[in-house]
């Protein structure tokens, strides 16, 4: 017995519909990103300000405070991104950001540390912080823009 395609098309556009709905479940969320800056920021700043006890408090709120951000996108994810559905072009668009955050943030913080600047981890980490606030969202859009372009049908 033959499908009628009109079933058909409400079948696929109910497949599509799902994938959509899991894709938008597994990306990271837009708040992510100002969080983890924010988060950085305070923490270099601790770190660079030589003051024992708020070397202390930094790093326990730091260390708490990235614990419950990964904490709460852990729990929000219902299921697992296979390599298939990202592709080498999503894991090579991910390693670029944070190659390029991590060269920036370097190699700016050792260029104002040779010029004398007062704070140069935490002056070459702002930029940083905010390539993770304005960057994440984009590679959040790209990913979903990769992941839903692939064949509904993957190879097994």
């Amino acid at each position: 017995m033959e499908m009628p395609p009109i079933d058909a098309e409400l079948a696929l556009a109910e497949v599509r519909a799902r994938r959509e709905q899991v894709v938008d479940t597994n990306l990271v969320p837009t708040w992510f990103w100002p969080s983890v800056g924010g988060l950085m920021l305070l923490f270099v700043g601790a770190m660079e300000s030589d003051v024992a006890w708020l070397m202390a408090v930094g790093t326990i709120v730091y260390t708490l405070g990235l614990g419950a951000v990964i904490l709460a996108v852990v729990r929000k994810a219902r299921v697992q991104v296979r390599f298939e559905l990202l592709g080498a072009r999503g894991i090579g668009a991910i390693l670029g950001f944070a190659l390029g955050l991590t060269a920036l943030g370097v190699s700016l913080g050792f260029m104002l540390e040779a010029l004398s600047v007062p704070f140069p981890a935490f002056l070459a980490a702002v930029p940083v912080a905010v390539g993770l606030t304005l960057g994440g969202p984009a590679l959040m859009s790209y990913l979903r823009k990769l992941m839903l372009s692939r064949p509904l049908a993957g190879s097994r």
